[in-house]
């Protein structure tokens, strides 16, 4: 599994792991049951806290993307991509309110922001 922390994000180092994750997830990058590395493992390999990597699973676990069995490790759940999608347009809809917001400040109309949408090209 690949994740990259940013220390310049506005997102904590907790957030970061566990959005990744989830992407991953969403996306078919981590299948049903599949495997993730410990605790130790992966605050290793992210040279950060196990704190920071337990908040992360914790908070998955919560949300129902992982499964967490003591002395076995922790898992994929099977998960509901709609309500993963609702999720993150929910997301998107919170920072496009704050585009906008920001944008309003220096003159930027809601039509130019939808321009430079129209205009950015999927990957």
């Amino acid at each position: 599994m690949f994740i990259t922390l940013s220390p310049a994000s506005p997102d904590p180092l907790y957030k970061q792991i566990a959005d990744q994750i989830r992407d991953a997830i969403a996306v078919g990058d981590l299948a049903v049951n599949e495997s993730l590395p410990s605790i130790r493992e992966l605050c290793e390999a992210l040279k950060t806290s196990a704190i920071t990597v337990k908040r992360a699973y914790f908070d998955l676990e919560k949300e129902g993307c992982i499964i967490t069995r003591a002395g076995l490790g922790s898992y994929v759940a099977e998960v509901d991509l709609l309500r993963l999608r609702e999720r993150k347009l929910a997301e998107f809809r919170k920072e496009i309110a704050r585009l906008v917001s920001t944008g309003a400040k220096f003159n930027i109309s809601r039509d130019d922001l939808v321009q430079l949408i129209a205009s950015t090209k999927e990957d």
